[in-house]
């Protein structure tokens, strides 16, 4: 059982990413947050997880996988009525936060991300999270 901080629930995180190193260095710094972490190697992967009616605070997508690519996985979970979930774009390329961000990605982060732009997004999911729930 994760630890969790003063009895708020943790936020469940999925991590999108084909590269084993770079999920491994992003769990690594979610879990600095509490953030209870499931991974998914492809957007074929997120998508179903969310046809398995799993449910997520956020997802950290990378844009270029195999099988699916990360904004159309986006696009799909979306058209799911998926509203709630804050979606975080990754990518290295130039023109992915517009690709993201029209697939209905709320945030996009340069590669390799920053923890502080990391921080950033997950208070903003957390405070969020907590006005849902009084």
């Amino acid at each position: 059982m994760a630890s969790k901080v003063q009895g708020s629930s943790s936020m469940k995180a999925l991590v999108v990413e084909d590269n084993t190193v770079q999920r491994m260095v992003l769990s690594m710094k979610l879990r600095n947050f509490e953030c209870e972490i499931t991974h998914a190697m492809n957007g074929k992967e997120e998508v179903d997880l969310f046809l398995e009616g799993k449910k997520f605070d956020i997802i950290f997508c990378d844009k270029d996988m195999p099988i699916m690519t990360g904004p159309e996985a986006v696009v799909k979970i979306r058209a799911m009525g998926e509203t709630d979930v804050k979606i975080v774009g990754m990518s290295a390329d130039d023109d992915a936060m517009e690709v993201f961000i029209s697939a209905g990605a709320d945030v996009f982060v340069p590669k390799p991300i920053n923890v502080q732009d990391l921080k950033s997004i997950i208070k903003e999911v957390i405070n969020k999270k907590k006005n849902t729930m009084v």
